[in-house]
């Protein structure tokens, strides 16, 4: 065929049309706004946290670790139904668990149900457990939970490599803690006094 043969036919054939429009829907979905995200399950808020944790110890030096759940026990975590009080963790064999963390059982599971205290394995890399295990052979030192959360849509525990405080601790602690509270109200008094 000649090359001038062939634009003719060419020019002859119906271009193909492209279309990039929507189809809008009118849905009773689309229709009622969407519900917003649980701020637990987004990551926004802390689905536990261990406020005694900082009271009891001094936490030096804090790790992210993954937990091994069952999905029981992850949809009590997203309806707020943990507990880090008397959790701790431990390092044995190479591996890291999470020992007394009370996770409730799930509203709407069944006979399958979690078991609410069963020790939970830790998922960390090998170098991390490696270095918890020889901070954590230092006496007085142990691994405290302090906060549970959601990143992802996996859940994290925040482990921190703590050593105990004793009572004159606290109380210096709490000495501290008042004395910051009273100096901050000053300024804001004085602020106040300032301004009118």
């Amino acid at each position: 065929m000649r090359p001038n043969a062939r634009m003719r036919i060419q020019e002859r054939l119906p271009m193909a049309r492209q279309t990039s429009h929507t189809v809008a829907r009118k849905d009773a979905a689309a229709q009622k706004p969407a519900r917003p995200r649980n701020p637990v399950a987004s990551g926004e808020r802390d689905a536990a946290h261990n406020r005694a944790a900082s009271h009891n110890y001094f936490l030096l030096e804090k790790f992210e670790a993954g937990v091994a759940l069952r999905g029981t026990e992850v949809k009590s975590i997203r309806e707020g139904k943990a507990n880090l009080k008397d959790a701790y963790g431990l390092i044995k064999d190479g591996e890291a668990f999470l020992l007394n963390l009370h996770i409730g059982p799930y509203s709407h599971g069944n006979i399958a149900n979690h078991d609410e205290t069963r020790t939970r394995k830790l998922l960390l890399h090998r170098e991390e457990v490696r270095k918890l295990l020889s901070k954590t052979q230092i006496k007085g030192h142990t691994l405290i939970p302090t906060r549970l959360y959601f990143r992802k849509g996996r859940v994290k525990c925040e482990l921190a490599v703590a050593k105990g405080k004793q009572d004159w601790d606290k109380r210096e602690t709490e000495r501290r803690r008042e004395a910051d509270r009273e100096a901050r109200a000053a300024i804001k008094a004085n602020k106040h006094k300032m301004g009118r």
